[in-house]
């Protein structure tokens, strides 16, 4: 809310002078504020007015403090608050209290007397509410203090009485205050006055003594209070330490009793450490060799199993050598100790002290075979579909929006003082929802008595196998769905026709050429001409901007390989009477698809960093997972005699814009 509204109130402070004059001794008349600008904010005499009551009781310090105040400060006390109609502001007494008290007075008659007095005034200390530079309410006076040069230039005006009449506190005595006169007595009314001014001064001496004998108590409680904390952090940080005893108990000398900070004890004992560690250095005996890893039987196991699988270790336990094991039917009985194959785990017969389990051991070892078959059929091919598709990791399994934003085709002329008019851009959204592939492999006990490693390996294989042409199956069958012109988009239109790109649903992406020179050139063309989409309305289909970007890869079936490969990476154009250069050479990447069974169709998709247009969605990686789905006590073991090894799959494959893609399906 701008500073100018007239609900934009807050709370501000701010220091004025005040002008002052002594009375009688200890006793000073104030004028704490005036009405008017102060500061650059103004006080109306309705606004002083109304703080009246805020003023009463109110203390004075010797200097301003900008944190807590100390009571060796207090000086004095404001009371008797009255408005002045004459000086429109704010009229009070001030009553020295405390030990600032006898500085105050000095300082007050030092000015007074001085023909160059010094700047020494008052000043005071507020808390307002204000609108713009409008003072609107005083809603707290935190001090008025006796400072050096105040702002407004408040000084002491004039004394009326120099003496100082206040008697002392008369040693071993039970009333400290003055005793009252006789009844028949009739003292003058100055002496009266005078008593009177004493007794009300002598008791703010002893309430002031009195809160400070509270202050110095809550002082000493406080005191007990943290060093009882800062013994439970020594006694709690000694323990986490875990150094020898003697070092504890030298560390618990030096902090006992005392208050201290956290990080002073942990400097402490890291240096006790490090010292600690410097003297245990020189009693190390030191050879040729150095450790660089630890190995416990767990890790020493997962090598064997790994070895026993022909699956590659992991790269710190390249170096470690095991035992190998003779098959998985020694591998079972060494780690559950079924001897009898009942299934289940007997820890009396089992002597080897690790926490690895069977199915653990053999799942990781299944995993890195799956991981092995899938880089292979990938080195071999399979992984075609990565160069033509967007990948992305989703978190959760909701359902997919690919959304596809319009461009804003040209930018409307606006004339002089004319209005802007609303550009036209909308969207064309495609979904997909992931889909879960999976099963489990059965370890049966039938199969560990055979000792079937190798069926176990094969498992493995067909895992990565299946995983890598599920998606190269998936990707695929976008071009060969509804008998070759694919899904039908949110546009009400099938991925591939030759309907006019300036009528709903139209893509213009689908010819019927056999693949040769002219044919790519035209399919180059047409994806390169394809509009850019601005909004799926009518009178605006087809009409951005040309997309201006050439297809990158030629999908083939293996029919014809050969003659991608000679159109896009040959030197030479071979014809029946000629040889010529290939201008063509370099301007694509033949890519083969192994599902296509078509031996003539053909398409070309443009590079997904600069045009994307299939995504592969995937919720737990791109390859098959395999996991444990029990261990050596879950009831598959019991009733079935197997261990299972659940294999999972999700994934989520769609076209988010027909645009980098052509296709050509050659009768």
């Amino acid at each position: 809310m701008p500073e100018s509204s007239p609900e934009y109130i807050t709370e501000h402070q701010v220091r004025f002078s005040a002008s002052g004059q002594v009375t009688q001794a200890g006793h000073f008349e104030i004028l704490c504020i005036t009405a008017g600008v102060g500061n650059g904010w103004h006080f109306s005499p309705e606004v002083l007015q109304a703080s009246l009551a805020l003023w009463a009781g109110v203390h004075c310090f010797i200097d301003h403090a900008w944190l807590s105040r100390s009571v060796r400060d207090l000086a004095g006390q404001i009371v008797n608050p009255v408005w002045d109609a004459d000086a429109q502001g704010i009229h009070a007494t001030l009553t020295t209290i405390g030990p600032g008290g006898e500085l105050l007075s000095s300082f007050g008659h030092e000015v007074l007397k001085s023909e160059s007095p010094p700047k020494i005034g008052f000043s005071a200390d507020i808390l307002f509410k204000a609108n713009n530079k409008q003072v609107t309410e005083i809603t707290r006076v935190l001090s008025v203090d006796l400072v050096y040069d105040p702002a407004r230039g408040g000084a002491f005006l004039r004394a009326l009485n120099h003496i100082e009449r206040l008697n002392p506190m008369p040693e071993n005595t039970q009333n400290p205050l003055p005793p009252d006169p006789p009844a028949n007595q009739d003292p003058p009314n100055q002496v009266i006055d005078q008593l009177q001014a004493d007794h009300a001064a002598m008791r703010s001496l002893l309430d002031e003594q009195k809160r400070q004998a509270q202050l110095d108590q809550a002082l000493q409680e406080a005191r007990k209070t943290r060093v009882q904390m800062c013994g439970y952090l020594l006694e709690s940080g000694l323990n986490a330490s875990k150094l020898p005893k003697p070092i504890q108990d030298r560390i618990r000398a030096q902090f006992d009793g005392k208050v201290f900070e956290a990080a002073e004890l942990q400097d402490v004992i890291n240096d006790h450490r490090q010292l600690l560690a410097d003297l245990s250095a020189a009693q190390t005996v030191s050879g040729p060799g150095r450790i660089s890893s630890m190995f416990d039987e767990k890790d020493k196991l997962q090598a064997a199993v790994d070895d026993l699988f022909e699956a590659p270790r992991e790269e710190k336990l390249q170096n470690l050598s095991v035992p190998k094991l003779s098959g998985v039917r020694e591998l079972y009985l060494m780690l559950t100790g079924d001897h009898d194959l009942h299934g289940g785990y007997h820890p009396d017969r089992v002597h080897l002290a690790t926490t690895a389990d069977f199915t653990g051991l053999v799942k990781n070892a299944l995993n890195k075979l799956v991981i092995n078959q899938w880089n292979m059929l990938g080195r071999a091919g399979y992984d075609w579909w990565k160069q033509i598709t967007v990948q992305e990791h989703f978190s959760s399994l909701q359902d997919i929006t690919g959304t596809l934003i319009g461009t804003v085709g040209d930018l409307p002329v606006v004339a002089e003082g004319a209005e802007y008019t609303e550009l036209q851009i909308g969207d064309s959204p495609e979904t997909a929802s992931f889909v879960k592939y999976g099963g489990y492999i059965p370890l049966t006990l039938e199969l560990i008595d055979r000792d079937q490693t190798r069926k176990l390996k094969a498992y493995a294989r067909e895992l990565g196998s299946a995983g890598i042409r599920k998606i190269s199956s998936l990707v695929s069958a976008i071009f060969t769905a509804n008998s070759g012109v694919g899904p039908t988009m949110a546009d009400t239109g099938d991925l591939f026709n030759s309907t006019a790109v300036t009528t709903a649903g139209g893509h213009a992406n689908l010819l019927t050429t056999a693949l040769a020179i002219a044919a790519w050139d035209a399919a180059c063309a047409a994806v390169y001409n394809q509009p850019l989409l601005i909004k799926n309305v009518a009178g605006l289909y087809g009409t951005g901007p040309k997309m201006a970007i050439n297809p990158k890869f030629l999908l083939v079936p293996r029919t014809l390989q050969n003659t991608a490969w000679q159109l896009l990476t040959g030197s030479f154009v071979n014809e029946t009477d000629k040889m010529y250069d290939n201008v063509l050479k370099g301007s694509g990447v033949p890519v083969t698809v192994p599902e296509w069974t078509d031996a003539n169709d053909w398409a070309a998709v443009c590079d997904p960093a600069v045009a994307p247009a299939i995504y592969v969605g995937e919720r737990f990686g791109l390859m098959p997972e395999i996991y444990v789905a029990g261990d050596e006590l879950s009831p598959a073991v019991f009733m079935n005699d197997e261990h299972r090894l659940k294999v999972r799959h999700f994934l989520a494959v769609w076209v988010n814009d027909f645009r980098p893609l052509h296709k050509s399906n050659v009768a």
